[in-house]
């Protein structure tokens, strides 16, 4: 069954090995596998990561929607970092589709109570997530229900398996960015230009490249993962280093074996108009 469904998850298979698990909790893709006879992990999941709902998962592709970080925009104001789409159960629409090319899965969302007590905004999500034999798809869909343009931020927070000592992520030179490690308000708001022609993240990085491409290649020696986009017009790079230490549910160490590459619309809003669907999409 290229399908299976248990009670918390979704797990897909290709029949040349590849594979990807999907927790319905936060819609959040916690293993993508490629290769034949030994299929090899390609997404990180901190050991410590809760997995039961209790709260967003460390690691994986988690969701960030409707708002990137704080809230910054009057409608969002009630709702915490990164929204609400990572930490809400979606729903297992359908198979999309079902081919030797690949298998494809639908999830959805729709405002719930808690969510209608944060966000008094109508909406309708749709997640594809498509597992070839060497890649995977995921697509958001942003539909507009409401009568209103709607404006949101959305983002794929992709925590890629890597050796973080020795990573770079191209091309993002001469690119304007932001560097959210500056201590100072001014800082942070401050647009710099990316001089390096590939990106490390051997000191604490949280940067958001604006109007950054629709490709990036992140790099290490002996591997590597293209990431194409669409609709995506950001790019955001981080790494927090010994600071992770201080994060709760990030595993002994768990900051020197990835690299977080999350193409988003983070910089100002997307917008649709009423009845309209928006769709950001990456394929790794």
């Amino acid at each position: 069954m290229p399908v299976q469904q248990t009670d918390q998850r979704l797990i897909l298979t290709h029949p040349n090995g590849s594979s990807a698990e999907v927790l319905l909790y936060g819609a959040t893709v916690v293993s993508w596998k490629t290769g034949t006879l030994m299929p090899v992990e390609r997404l990180f999941v901190s050991s410590k990561a809760a997995l039961d709902g209790s709260k967003p998962v460390r690691g994986g592709i988690p969701i960030v929607f409707p708002c990137f970080g704080a809230p910054s925009h009057a409608e969002h104001a009630r709702l915490g970092q990164h929204g609400f789409a990572r930490n809400t159960t979606w729903t297992f629409d359908s198979v999309v589709k079902d081919e030797a090319s690949g298998v494809s899965v639908r999830l959805t969302l729709d405002p719930t109570a808690s969510i209608k007590a944060k966000y008094d905004r109508s909406f309708h999500l749709g997640y594809v997530v498509t597992l070839g034999e060497h890649a995977l798809r995921t697509e958001l869909h942003v539909t507009n229900t409401s009568l209103d343009n709607l404006e949101f931020q959305a983002l794929f927070h992709n925590y890629i398996l890597a050796p973080a000592s020795e990573v770079l992520v191209f091309p993002l030179q001469n690119k304007k960015y932001y560097d959210k490690t500056e201590t100072s308000e001014e800082g942070r708001n401050t647009a710099k230009t990316e001089t390096r022609a590939g990106v490390d993240v051997r000191k604490f990085t949280d940067s958001v490249y604006e109007d950054a491409g629709e490709k990036y290649e992140v790099t290490w020696p002996g591997g590597g993962i293209e990431i194409k986009v669409g609709g995506f017009k950001d790019v955001v790079v981080w790494n927090p280093q010994e600071g992770g230490s201080k994060i709760g549910d990030m595993e002994d160490g768990g900051w020197e074996r990835y690299v977080c590459v999350e193409p988003g619309h983070v910089r100002g809003y997307a917008r649709v108009g009423p009845g309209g669907t928006w769709v950001g999409w990456q394929e790794m």
